[in-house]
């Protein structure tokens, strides 16, 4: 499917559109409505059987190396199952788990200078 990803130069977010007929399409950010959009290589994206996806999310091994107590590892973790359970998790998924980090590591520093 032809879907295309453009990031905003006003708001910084990413959107994706489907464009079937190039022509008639003019990219806008779906955010905050701007026209002044840049074109992004998007990741190739693979469409996983249903089944495919339970079997992988049943595999023990998906935990490995995972960490509980460490964000980061953590993070690593909730965008590989995003990964697997696919559109149902909203496509802004990998931006929220981004955003949580930065809240932690904001906390992190502002306990650090108070003690």
């Amino acid at each position: 499917m032809p879907i295309y990803e453009y990031r905003c130069s006003d708001c910084g977010k990413t959107s994706s559109h489907l464009v079937i007929k190039r022509d008639d399409f003019s990219p806008y950010c779906k955010y905050c409505g701007s026209r002044s959009v840049t074109k992004l290589v998007s990741r190739i994206n693979v469409r996983l059987s249903e089944e495919t996806r339970l079997e992988k999310l049943a595999d023990p091994a998906i935990m490995g190396g995972l960490d509980e107590n460490n964000p980061k590892s953590m993070a690593k973790w909730m965008k590989k199952m995003g990964g697997l359970v696919g559109d149902e998790l909203g496509e802004d998924l990998d931006q929220v788990v981004d955003e949580a980090m930065e809240e932690v590591a904001d906390e992190t520093r502002s306990k650090d200078k108070s003690d």
